[in-house]
């Protein structure tokens, strides 16, 4: 039997294995924000806000947020360069 660790996503406690990746994590939790992230829809980020690689290895008591990614100017209809 692997050990497992726990971790955090959007404040949800989520139990994985010591050896999973971010990415993997968010698979574990929730199989459809793990899609969104691949395609470029969402992001992993860390409780800071800071971006996380999908590859980063979880540590117990890790805090992972899924966000959007933004937008860039020219697909923002509301996007002012003045």
């Amino acid at each position: 039997m692997s050990e497992t660790v726990r971790i955090y996503i959007n404040a949800r406690p989520v139990d994985v294995d010591a050896a999973a990746t971010a990415l993997e994590a968010v698979e574990a939790w929730d199989e459809t924000q793990a899609v969104a992230v691949r395609s470029g829809e969402r992001m992993i980020t860390d409780s800071r806000g800071i971006v996380t690689a999908n590859n980063t290895p979880v540590h117990n008591g890790a805090i992972f947020r899924i966000v959007r990614t933004r937008q860039t100017a020219g697909e923002d209809p509301d996007f002012n360069p003045l």
